[in-house]
């Protein structure tokens, strides 16, 4: 199954946040680099991630657990990210 969720993913160094659908059944890992890739290109550059970078609860700065599924976490449909 390829479900996909959609979330609300906050650059703080950018200041701006982009909506972004992710697949359900990929590990945070995964998840993390394609969506540094991504809004790395979306805001022109202002964003570069690294191998340090993660995504955590935007509310409670809770970082995930690389290793796990998205299934897994407490991540659904309007959840508020941070890419940091």
């Amino acid at each position: 199954m390829n479900r996909k969720i959609l979330v609300e993913v906050y650059l703080p160094q950018a200041g701006i946040s982009f909506d972004v659908f992710i697949p359900t059944d990929s590990r945070m890992s995964e998840v993390t680099a394609l969506v540094s890739e991504a809004l790395s290109a979306l805001s022109g550059g202002r964003f570069r991630g690294d191998s340090d970078t993660v995504l955590c609860d935007r509310d409670t700065g809770m970082i995930y657990n690389m290793n796990m599924e998205i299934a897994e976490l407490p991540i659904e449909n309007g959840s508020r990210l941070m890419l940091i």
